[in-house]
């Protein structure tokens, strides 16, 4: 028996495991509508949008990164299609715009950090009171309105009772699974992360590495903000605030190592589904809102402090 607890402390994933199954019996054994299909279906909705973000910031926290600004640019995506599906934009070419605007965003943080020698924490907070004001703007300060079938599909439809953003969810998982465990790419973020001077000396260029993954993060909050914006019907700049909140939390709950250099996808994706399991449980409860922010905000330390226990261990 001692050997089995030991085993599950030293897997990391099988402990969260292990608490996320524990928060879904306790809050079904307080409210048994809590685990209704109902309710866990809004749980993935609220994990997938949350998830594709905090895959991207898992991405940039093991290369040694961080991102503030992906709330910002989820509401200002989500506008910026409002308004350009009102326009007469066919919904592809929408999508299309709004991804590469997104991933201009993320080429601009690139730039300030590799050449600039900024610091990410800086630029990206300055970039997310930018597009936060940008999105107040270009919208009027109010809710743009969206009536195109096809994009409120988008953001509320289903395959096969499956809602398309879960989908999107999921493909976006085994995609970057297999990108970070499987690819040349994915071993030299791990580099960069760990030694940046040291990647450099092996041959790789870690500015190149820095690009790339600052155009991750603004693509998946643009992608989640378009979902969320046809669901409801409507491109709002208030939306998504408090995303890159959830996203970073969800990344290092996951055990992503602050410092950089360790983590993974699997341990992110229960991360994120720990932390939506117990907000939302949280809400049906109905315990007032800053409850609810002070509580994900303790979890977001207690997360760091475990970070922080297991990085001064492993030295």
């Amino acid at each position: 028996m001692k050997k089995i607890i030991k085993k599950i402390q030293k897997n990391e994933q099988v402990s969260l495991i292990i608490i996320l199954i524990a928060i879904v019996c306790v809050f079904t054994a307080i409210q048994p509508n809590y685990f209704s299909v109902r309710n866990l279906i809004n749980i993935l909705f609220s994990a997938s949008i949350v998830g594709m973000v905090a895959f991207g910031e898992t991405f940039l926290i093991i290369g040694g990164q961080i991102d503030l600004s992906p709330g910002a640019v989820a509401a200002f995506s989500g506008v910026l299609a409002a308004i350009l599906l009102n326009a007469g934009v066919p919904m592809i070419l929408t999508i299309f715009i709004v991804i590469a605007m997104a991933m201009l965003i993320g080429y601009l943080i690139s730039l300030m950090i590799n050449f600039l020698k900024m610091e990410p924490f800086i630029v990206t907070l300055a970039i997310m009171s930018v597009f936060t004001g940008l999105a107040f703007i270009i919208g009027g300060g109010r809710s743009i309105p969206i009536t195109n079938k096809s994009f409120i599909y988008f953001g509320a439809g289903d395959i096969f009772g499956i809602p398309i953003s879960i989908v999107i969810f999921a493909v976006i998982f085994v995609i970057f699974h297999i990108i970070l465990t499987r690819t040349r790419f994915g071993r030299t973020v791990y580099m960069v992360g760990g030694n940046e001077a040291a990647s450099r000396l092996a041959g790789i260029n870690p500015k190149k590495i820095k690009t790339m993954l600052y155009l991750i993060t603004p693509v998946m909050a643009s992608i989640g903000g378009m979902i969320l914006a046809g669901r409801m019907n409507s491109g709002q700049p208030t939306a998504q605030s408090h995303l890159m909140f959830g996203a970073l939390t969800a990344a290092i709950v996951g055990g992503v190592r602050f410092g950089g250099g360790k983590g993974t996808l699997y341990g992110c994706l229960i991360g994120v589904l720990l932390l939506e399991s117990f907000k939302n449980g949280i809400a049906v409860l109905n315990v007032q809102t800053f409850w609810q922010n002070v509580a994900s905000g303790v979890l977001l330390i207690v997360a760091l402090s475990a970070d922080y226990a297991r990085t001064a261990r492993n030295k």
